[in-house]
């Protein structure tokens, strides 16, 4: 490696150090908040609850009666004439009067004035369906953005995690490469002296460059984590500035408690739970299509016309008069109840009825499989907990051993009773120890995390952040 790029990385490092220390830390509270308040897939699930919300408002108006205001003035002839007339498509007129022997065009101006009432006042449970399956929808897509913000409040808290841990095993690094230049720079002087063999200068140059490239790599893979957190809680990379205190220390264990609460309140089990709800409000809804509906109709309407009562008689008794063709002359009023029973219905939708109820017990079906994977999870959560507290106890003995065993080398090696490799291997265990008792503090709130995910209680993992 150049000269001019073993300057840049102290530099960068010594960069990166004042950069980071003019920040404020962002704590894992605020990064769940941040990750609430700014991921896209959160947005669009509430705005689908906005939406739904709107669509069970929509179904509770659907049951108010419809009531019609009309008013027409129009200009036009009478002709009738004797014989059936069906007007397909609504474009055919409705003209009324006496059937002449030949065409004519007298013409004059007409009215209708009406209101008109019509309400489904029963049908057999559909009006209640309808309302009942948008609640469902809305409890439904209620419990879906719930279950994102759980899973993604866990998915920000796990690449925190993530990001700390490789932070970690970064500094682990340096301090590695730190030890590596230090032997270096003793070997290359003791090379000059002729107290050592060039090969051991040689050796530690190629120990250095190595320490530089795992330097590097870890790095890489920090830098990764970082962004990935930053893409999770939607902040620009390099705001980030990780609070590191509260893994000083480990969490307090729950209890075994947590395990029969795995698959009754999870947000994932309200979602499934839900889902099958809906589904079974569908089926019921769609089995009301068999039956009847009653209604209740009303109509009040007032007609006005150019043509005179005797205009079978005499043709000439009509006129052209605005005024007098749009005066309400004529008035009618309708009321009364019908029912209607369409049994056609019953066959074409026993169809639909069938595969409601199908895919109700789909749903069913999967309800129970994800209580089931919870329960997995569950446990091997519980183990991956267990086996974290071990690491960490063991951890402080690794740490010691290793730097009494570095210590010790390095002294025989600067006393020419060790040689290069045996150092090399100290220092190499040591590298690890020390990136082992880092990552153990971090490995126990992960297992604490994966813990909390299972049980869909995230207050036992953030319970602990302020401890």
């Amino acid at each position: 490696m150049t000269a001019k790029i073993k300057l840049l990385i102290p530099l960068a490092v010594v960069f990166l150090v004042n950069y980071s220390m003019g920040q404020e830390a962002l704590t894992m509270t605020k990064a769940l908040q941040l990750g609430l308040n700014n991921y896209g897939v959160i947005k669009s699930k509430a705005f689908q609850v906005e939406s739904s919300r709107n669509s069970l408002s929509q179904a509770r108006r659907d049951y108010v009666p419809n009531v019609v205001l009309g008013a027409q003035q129009v200009y036009g002839t009478v002709n009738g004439q004797n014989g059936p007339l069906y007007g397909f498509g609504g474009f055919a007129v409705s003209s009324s009067g006496l059937p002449l022997p030949e065409q004519n065009w007298n013409a004059g101006f007409g009215a209708l004035y009406l209101a008109n009432f019509n309400w489904e006042v029963f049908s057999f449970g559909r009006a209640r369906g309808r309302i009942r399956v948008a609640d469902a929808a809305m409890n439904t897509a209620e419990g879906d953005l719930e279950q994102e913000q759980f899973q993604h409040q866990v998915r920000v808290a796990a690449a925190y995690l993530n990001a700390l841990g490789s932070g970690r095993v970064t500094k682990a690094q340096q301090k590695n490469l730190e030890r590596a230049q230090v032997i270096q720079r003793d070997i290359v002087a003791r090379t000059k002296g002729g107290l050592r063999p060039g090969v051991d200068s040689a050796f530690a140059n190629a120990e250095v460059a190595a320490a530089k490239i795992a330097l590097l790599r870890a790095a890489d893979i920090q830098q990764e984590q970082e962004q990935n957190l930053a893409f999770l809680i939607g902040v620009n990379y390099r705001d980030i500035q990780l609070d590191t205190s509260f893994v000083a220390g480990i969490p307090v264990v729950p209890g075994n408690d947590t395990t029969s609460r795995a698959g009754n309140n999870h947000p994932t089990v309200n979602l499934f739970q839900r889902r099958v709800d809906q589904s079974l409000q569908q089926l019921k809804l769609g089995k009301s299509s068999y039956y009847p509906s009653i209604n209740l109709v009303g109509i009040f309407q007032t007609r006005a016309s150019g043509f005179a009562q005797t205009y079978a008689q005499d043709q000439s008794r009509y006129t052209n008069s605005y005024s007098s063709g749009v005066k309400p002359t004529i008035s009618n009023y309708l009321v009364g109840v019908g029912l209607t029973w369409n049994l056609a219905t019953i066959y074409r939708t026993n169809a639909q009825v069938q595969a409601l109820k199908y895919n109700s017990l789909a749903m069913e079906a999967d309800l129970q499989l994800t209580r089931d994977q919870l329960k997995t999870q569950l446990e091997i959560a519980d183990a991956k907990l267990v086996r974290a507290l071990q690491i960490k106890e063991q951890v402080p003995i690794q740490v010691s051993s290793a730097v009494d065993a570095y210590m010790q080398r390095s002294t025989l090696y600067k006393s020419g009773l060790s040689n290069l490799v045996d150092i090399t291997q100290a220092m190499y265990l040591l590298n690890r120890a020390e990136s082992d008792r880092d990552l153990a503090y971090i490995n126990v709130w992960q297992a604490l995390l994966l813990k909390a995910a299972a049980t869909g209680d995230l207050s036992l993992f953030t319970n602990q952040l302020s401890r």
